[in-house]
């Protein structure tokens, strides 16, 4: 989002009276019927549920049930297949369309945000991690850090590649974990990871159980209508990886959704957001069709990349009047025109 979408979502979050001026906005919003939205979810969780849980990626049930509510009423809300055919020149877009989406395959979203979007009738893709289904000793890296901070008995600092780890209040705590999430993100995954296990080792962490739904769920979500797509088997960031492996990773996470629940559209989400331009061309070349960043923003198609498609990324400081603002199609103005007024 550019300095002014920022400033604006700002502005709404602390302006509650500016519903109905954003209520106008949305209906002289005449130019949503070339643009696609996109939302990125990752977990509907009320924190008291699991108050150790990563909130940065975690959205209330409740809050979570006014957005469907927002998007049903509101605009279009359309299926992977929908999107499939208009990628393909087999479809129009439909005005004021928005697709919702899911990384990462939590229980939660069993539990929690499919029976809302089930209720209200809302389409729905599932990207998921092929290699944590069924093997509980599989957590996801963010989640090891984030308990193991938060949940050691220590208090004393830690020296570490990334610097100091400080454990003795609420606040070091999650700048500690932030840290240390930065630096995991900054190096090759192989050791990456086995640096996140030499750490939890100092901190003394004890290892979180998997909150990941089993392959038996997810065939039964699949059964009620929720569309599967590929997120790589075990979530490495695909630019520090060979290119190789990220496509032995994105391939074999379509084969995977293939043998276990029956077939799979040729669609795929980058973990973390992360790709290069080789990778993106290898994904091409094994067949994928509808690849998603998490570059924030809307799509234009009449430019778009089917293989670099951005998304919003819905969080727990994403209100409805947030959520409002950064669906609106005039916003991709503002941005232009924020590159312009700041060289």
């Amino acid at each position: 989002m550019g300095k002014l979408a920022r400033y604006t979502s700002r502005f709404v979050r602390q302006n509650p009276v500016f519903d109905k001026f954003f209520g106008m906005l949305e209906r002289v919003d005449k130019m949503g019927a070339n643009f696609l939205r996109v939302l990125t979810y990752h977990r509907v969780l009320d924190p008291k549920d699991d108050p150790h849980a990563y909130q940065r990626v975690t959205i209330k049930p409740d809050d979570f049930e006014r957005q469907v509510r927002f998007l049903v009423e509101n605009y279009h809300v359309i299926s992977m297949q929908e999107l499939l055919r208009v990628s393909q020149n087999e479809a129009v877009l439909p005005s004021r369309a928005v697709l919702v989406t899911f990384d990462d395959g939590y229980n939660d979203f069993a539990e929690n945000a499919w029976p809302i979007l089930k209720k209200h009738q809302v389409p729905v893709t599932l990207f998921v991690p092929t290699a944590y289904p069924d093997h509980p000793e599989r957590v996801f890296w963010w989640d090891k850090l984030h308990q193991a901070v938060h949940q050691t008995e220590r208090r004393d600092d830690l020296v570490a590649d990334c610097g100091i780890i400080q454990l003795r209040t609420q606040s070091q705590r999650e700048q500690s974990f932030s840290k240390m999430r930065d630096y995991v993100k900054s190096r090759p995954h192989k050791e990456a990871m086995e640096w996140v296990e030499k750490v939890c080792g100092l901190i003394g962490a004890v290892q979180p159980e998997s909150q990941i739904l089993s392959w038996r769920a997810l065939r039964q979500l699949a059964r009620e209508g929720v569309t599967m797509g590929a997120h790589t088997r075990t979530h490495p960031l695909m630019d520090l990886i060979s290119v190789e492996q990220a496509l032995v990773e994105a391939h074999g996470s379509l084969q995977d959704l293939e043998r276990e629940i029956g077939s799979a559209l040729p669609i795929f989400a980058y973990p973390g957001g992360h790709f290069s331009e080789e990778v993106v061309m290898g994904l091409k070349d094994v067949g994928f069709v509808l690849a998603f960043t998490t570059v924030r923003g809307l799509n234009d198609l009449s430019k778009i990349d089917w293989l670099r498609i951005r998304r919003i990324n819905v969080g727990p400081s994403t209100t409805l009047p947030v959520l409002r603002a950064q669906l609106l199609s005039w916003l991709v103005h503002l941005d232009k025109f924020s590159v312009y007024a700041n060289t």
